[in-house]
């Protein structure tokens, strides 16, 4: 079978390469060894798919620390906006929420990978189901693809848009980095990234006793130890997990830890942003007072969640059964301290494969940032995941996908010009 383009992987990058191309009138062959296109962004932002990011082009290169510049020609040619505008002409209503993160209106990730089919459906993209093993290469061309089995797809062009190596049980194995090593591409260290974080010792300990627990209306801040500096915070939700922390703050902030060290960051969490060390010591002594009989450990159920309190109160050092009239000044106000900056020590991150979005892969250097075409290989092509580029959460991985498989479709030539 011989084709003008093939595109290997069917998930967000590879569709929008692939119909992108068929339709300005090239033979186009999306391969994809699942049963399903677009498995994973079927599950993404909890099966409700964070799509884009309503924002302007600096706003998501910014929001791209990973080699963000490199994505500024394929971002101008096919931008947020431009993002939004193509699902809505496939028929799926977007609506955008906090923090300018753009969902479709159904809250249907499946809604979004179906609009996507039908996208290159109505170009004319044929579909096939199977692995890619190698390239063919001629003469410092890319000439094909051998699948394993024998079969071999001949084409001019082939772009690359395997994903990363998160989420492997949707498909996503690391199968492009292969691919580009053989081709002699540079394929940088993988590491996760947007990923829970796992948290030592008796911090540890501490986030198994409060399993579960969803905090919402907090305010973290990520500190460096070796760099003595607080390199990231903001303000949100997250979860304790029987390994340690987890949830949209937490994945943000895993972003912010690029050499990571068991001990070398610390999360700090301040349990009451809304409330000044004066006003929270101001409550403090009302519920004291309100409660002046009753067990200290007794008296913070309207200050803090259930699974809290023990934990809290451990590391408060104050005994549980002291009576609340009997808690100095200078216990008050340790504990209002605590309050602040309920702080775990970050042993490292969880697995490569819990990790929403993969850090590292294929060298940008490498890679023409105007067409997405190998700086090495003629005719072949590199987009979305597989790129050593990755953004924080709100839609911007996602854009990334989309913006760069938009470039690669629209830059393959026919006749391997």
């Amino acid at each position: 079978m011989r084709f003008d383009a093939l595109v290997v992987g069917g998930g967000p990058a590879g569709m929008m390469a692939a119909g992108t191309a068929a339709r300005r009138g090239l033979s186009v062959c999306l391969l994809e060894k699942n049963a399903v296109l677009g498995r994973k962004l079927r599950i993404t932002g909890k099966g409700r798919c964070n799509v884009t990011n309503d924002c302007g082009v600096r706003e998501m290169i910014e929001a791209t620390p990973t080699n963000g510049r490199f994505l500024y020609g394929a971002a101008v040619r096919f931008p947020p906006s431009g993002t939004m505008r193509f699902f809505e002409e496939l028929g799926v209503p977007l609506k955008t929420e906090r923090g300018k993160r753009v969902f479709p209106v159904s809250d249907r990730a499946a809604d979004v990978a179906e609009a996507m089919v039908r996208f290159c459906r109505r170009a004319g993209v044929t579909f096939l189901r199977g692995e890619a093993e190698r390239f063919l290469l001629e003469n410092g061309r890319v000439a094909g693809v051998a699948l394993r089995g024998g079969v071999r797809l001949l084409a001019e062009n082939v772009a690359v848009c395997c994903g990363g190596a998160s989420y492997p049980a949707t498909g996503s194995t690391g199968d492009g980095y292969r691919l580009a090593r053989e081709a002699g591409h540079t394929v940088k260290p993988l590491r996760p990234s947007l990923v829970p974080l796992a948290a030592s010792g008796s911090d540890a300990g501490d986030c198994r006793d409060m399993m579960g627990l969803s905090l919402k209306n907090v305010a973290i801040r990520v500190l460096d130890g070796q760099a003595g500096k607080t390199v990231w915070e903001d303000f949100g939700e997250m979860l304790f997990t029987h390994f340690g922390l987890s949830g949209p703050l937490v994945l943000s902030a895993s972003a912010h830890m690029p050499r990571m060290a068991p001990g070398r960051y610390r999360v700090s969490v301040d349990l009451k942003p809304a409330l000044s060390p004066e006003k929270l010591d101001a409550r403090l002594q009302r519920d004291l007072h309100a409660n002046c009989n009753r067990d200290f450990s007794n008296s913070l159920s309207a200050l803090l969640p259930r699974k809290m309190i023990p934990v809290a109160v451990r590391r408060s050092g104050i005994p549980p059964e002291t009576k609340c009239n009997a808690v100095t000044r200078g216990m008050r106000l340790a504990f209002g301290r605590l309050l602040k900056a309920f702080d775990f020590t970050i042993e490292g991150f969880r697995p490569i494969e819990e990790a929403i979005v993969t850090s590292g892969g294929v060298s940008v250097d490498e890679v023409d940032p105007k067409t997405m075409q190998s700086r090495l290989i003629g005719g072949l092509y590199f987009a979305g995941e597989v790129l050593d580029v990755d953004a924080y959460t709100g839609g911007f991985n996602l854009q990334i996908a989309f913006c760069t498989g938009r470039l690669a479709g629209n830059s393959i030539k026919s006749g391997g010009e």
